[in-house]
């Protein structure tokens, strides 16, 4: 119940924000809004305010603007139609909702930073996290225990226990450690981690919080946005010239995850819903068809031509996108029942 609460909150404040910019950038650009949705379906909930019908459906996984003219051969708001007004007011609408994903996070690292603080390792040799079934855990160490000493090497930072565990792969150390106040000793023996390249036991130290004003948390906030910003668009290029295997999540991965976040506690929660709303973002202007980025390609192309394509052409283009975001859709369902129920 907890997976799907959470996943149906997050998702719909996502998909509230996206189609939240397309709807402001209609409007401000004159645009014949007839319905603003979030969900498809049926209707759950239903009212017109204005000129324009505000609406929940009962498919909680998107949602819609029904904007008068997306249609070329709908010409029922005259002057006010989409497909009317100049491309800069259309090529505005098409990436508006784009972009409300991409600044989104903003805002939730800029709160996140600013009332829980920033988190650095702290230089002590003190275990901040001991994970289970780790050379750590069966040596019988747990959070908080400070490494005094390792056979004859006295550990007086991080840094000291790090270096003497990383080249000790296979050798048994006599531990010496500290909790509560009292003094006593195990035996740790590291594993070579082929992914890491060397020595590991399974802990990760200690943190240090530091308070920081509204300023600076803005300011750290927009660097690590455009920082996973750039590390995803990294990714994508990677993945589409072959250099990194492409590991795609369909909704029922996402959900899952999303209910894993939510168990672990709010910040997790928040940070999860700004990476998939970052992820979202950057994946709807990707240049395909029957997406946002695909819809602005066209609208280039028209600027181009002088001329918008014919509507048979726009057609069938539409149907290649939508064939390959099913084809996309299908396969990462396929990756997430495979993962989730036979491994």
């Amino acid at each position: 119940m907890v997976t799907v609460i959470s996943a149906l909150v997050v998702f719909g404040i996502l998909v509230l924000v996206h189609e939240l910019g397309h709807f402001v950038m209609a409007k401000r650009t004159g645009m014949f809004v007839k319905e603003f949705a979030i969900g498809f379906g049926p209707k759950i909930i239903s009212r017109k305010i204005g000129e324009t019908v505000y609406s929940i459906r009962c498919i909680p996984l998107g949602g819609f603007n029904d904007i008068a003219g997306m249609d070329p051969g709908d010409d029922e708001a005259g002057e006010r139609s989409y497909f009317r007004k100049p491309i800069a007011h259309r090529m505005v609408v098409i990436v508006a909702g784009a972009a409300m994903n991409l600044i989104l996070p903003i805002f939730l690292f800029w709160g996140m930073l600013y009332f829980n603080g920033v988190a650095s390792p702290s230089p002590e040799p003190v275990l901040g996290e001991v994970v289970a079934n780790t050379p750590a855990a069966k040596a019988g160490l747990k959070d908080g225990d400070r490494i005094v000493k390792m056979d004859d090497k006295v550990i007086n930072s991080w840094q000291d226990f790090t270096a003497v565990v990383r080249d000790g792969a296979g050798h048994s150390y006599r531990v010496v450690l500290e909790r509560d106040g009292k003094q006593q000793e195990t035996v740790l023996t590291p594993e070579y981690n082929e992914q890491a390249k060397r020595a590991m036991v399974g802990v990760r130290s200690d943190v240090i919080t530091e308070k920081v004003g509204i300023g600076e948390a803005f300011s750290m906030a927009l660097s690590r946005n455009m920082l996973i910003i750039r590390r995803m668009i990294e990714g994508i290029g990677d993945i589409i010239f072959g250099e990194a295997a492409g590991e795609v999540s369909g909704p029922i991965g996402v959900i899952q995850m999303t209910g894993e976040m939510a168990e672990a506690g709010m910040l997790p929660l928040i940070n999860f819903a700004a990476l998939l709303s970052l992820n979202l973002g950057i994946v709807n202007l990707l240049p395909i068809p029957a997406l946002d980025g695909g819809h602005f390609v066209m609208l280039l192309l028209e600027a181009v031509r002088g001329k918008p394509l014919g509507e048979k052409a726009l057609g069938n283009i539409q149907m290649i996108g939508i064939a390959c975001l099913l084809t996309i859709m299908l396969f990462a369902t396929k990756n997430d029942i495979v993962r989730i129920f036979f491994k």
